[in-house]
């Protein structure tokens, strides 16, 4: 199992409608084959700066490449992400097996 986390700072300038707009482009990628798990998450805690978090998980590397690699993720990142995102930190976790 691979859990994809995404903690994200939008960038100040958006409006509402842009925002909504980016949140409901995030919400299409729970659809992608192999997404399980998904979630987008507000952050509370004073001590960062970032404001949202995306998480799912996938039962292989594999499936997270295909992902990574899939059109219509690649259409989110070119037309939503960089318009929209000011500051992130990726982090791609795998269980510890004991």
């Amino acid at each position: 199992m691979l859990r994809h986390s995404v903690i994200l700072k939008l960038k100040p300038s958006l409006t509402s409608y842009e925002k909504q707009a980016f949140f409901k482009a995030v919400d299409s990628l729970a659809t992608l084959p192999n997404v399980q798990k998904f979630e987008v998450l507000k952050q509370i805690s004073p001590k960062n700066n970032f404001e949202y978090g995306i998480s799912m998980e996938f039962e292989t590397q594999e499936q997270y490449d295909f992902y990574t690699n899939h059109p219509e993720h690649e259409a989110f990142v070119q037309n939503y992400w960089l318009k929209s995102v000011d500051d992130f930190l990726e982090i791609d976790y795998q269980k510890i097996t004991k």
